[in-house]
């Protein structure tokens, strides 16, 4: 753009010396034409700025890993005139990442009309992907200026997480919330507040659960069968806190969160409701939340994604077993990406609970050793990047 203005100065330039050395009235015209016409050119693409609108379409906001999404630059001009070269800037970033990826777009804009430019994107790891354009430039036909005709504007994918499948074992125990009404759908229970199912009578059984009533009715004894409460005071604490150098390391969050879902499904085949805290940003505190079907389940990862912030800062989990000391717990399971010896040593020490889990989340074999430290009630379990699966073998939670 620099060389058209210079070579369109040496053209007035010619144009005077011409009109100088020639007294036509042709040398007169030229020089008055040559001499307009980039005012013309200004003041036509100056009001065209004025009218050009830009924003983001994306058709769904929530998207699976490693699969291309599309999204739509929407450019409106309001005006008259079209523009024969226009550019914008693409910027898009993992908000776990500091590591910002751009592209540039290349459009013409008709005049009176609305279009659409569409690109594709696509992300490895789950979490928010951030989608910007800090301007769009437009020229006008000669080339010789160049305006920012629209402001910044921004708009936000999440690229959920997957579950994984994982082998254990989901122990049941008496700590159960007795004000609670949710009971298992397919096993019995000791739970007399809650009818399970009602069968003939066996040999051996309690004659306090005959139902006199009905055995009356039948001619045989029937037998009350009671339910089994699932809502036990179950938790897995989310640990969010990036402890690498890099304090947006997208590979250990995305295992992070990916292990959580993979728990909590899980939990859930078990119909094991649990609760999850965890820290949220957006409201600067940890919060919990009760997770008891595959509905709760998404919603949570929902909200869990509306708490992150480009700024996330995750204070350490011990702030939280400070300011909720005395908690009981059937099953307690902590998620993290550091085996912070300190961290652990409250859970094992001063976490009440039948069985304590931390999964530690590692880089590559040679960190596991790490997490080998030994702990009276505390069972850690390294989970390394992308094989969750293979590490998580046989737990008891």
């Amino acid at each position: 753009m620099l060389l058209t203005k210079l070579l369109f100065i040496i053209l007035i330039i010619i144009c005077i010396f011409f009109y100088i050395l020639y007294l036509w009235d042709f040398a007169l015209v030229l020089l008055v034409v040559v001499a307009v016409l980039p005012i013309i050119m200004f003041i036509i693409t100056y009001i065209t700025k004025k009218r050009i609108s830009i924003e983001f379409a994306v058709k769904d906001k929530s998207v699976a890993k490693n699969v291309d999404f599309p999204v739509q630059l929407v450019v409106t001009n309001k005006s008259f005139f079209p523009i024969g070269k226009a550019d914008a800037k693409i910027e898009y970033y993992n908000i776990f990442n500091d590591e910002v990826s751009a592209f540039d777009l290349y459009l013409p804009i008709q005049a009176r009309n609305s279009q659409r430019v569409t690109f594709r994107l696509s992300s490895k790891f789950c979490g928010i992907i951030k989608i910007k354009s800090s301007c769009l430039h437009i020229y006008d036909p000669l080339k010789i200026f160049r305006f920012k005709a629209a402001d910044c504007i921004s708009t936000e994918v999440n690229v959920l997480p997957e579950g994984h499948d994982i082998s254990g074992i989901v122990q049941y125990t008496d700590r159960v919330n007795e004000e609670s009404d949710i009971f298992s759908e397919h096993r019995a229970g000791d739970d007399p507040s809650e009818v399970f199912d009602l069968r003939e009578y066996n040999p051996g059984d309690k004659l306090n659960r005959i139902h006199w009533k009905l055995s009356s009715k039948k001619d045989d004894f029937i037998v009350k069968e009671y339910s089994m409460p699932i809502d036990v005071p179950c938790v897995l604490f989310l640990d969010l806190k990036s402890y690498s150098d890099n304090s947006r390391n997208l590979p250990v969050l995305d295992t992070v969160i990916e292990t959580f879902l993979s728990l909590s499904q899980f939990l859930l085949d078990n119909e094991r409701g649990h609760s999850v805290v965890f820290f949220d940003a957006s409201q600067n505190c940890f919060a919990e939340e009760h997770i008891y079907n595959p509905s709760d389940l998404n919603k949570f990862i929902k909200k869990l994604f509306l708490s992150f912030t480009d700024y996330m800062e995750c204070p350490l989990p011990e702030k939280y077993f400070i300011d909720n000391s005395g908690l009981s717990f059937a099953s307690f399971t902590y998620i993290s990406s550091a085996a912070d010896q300190k961290v652990l040593g409250e859970i094992d020490e001063n976490v009440d609970a039948d069985i304590k889990n931390a999964f530690i989340v590692v880089s590559s074999d040679k960190k596991i050793s790490e997490c080998d430290a030994a702990f009276s009630s505390l069972n850690i379990t390294p989970v390394l990047i992308g094989r969750i699966s293979a590490s998580i073998k046989d737990i008891e939670i």
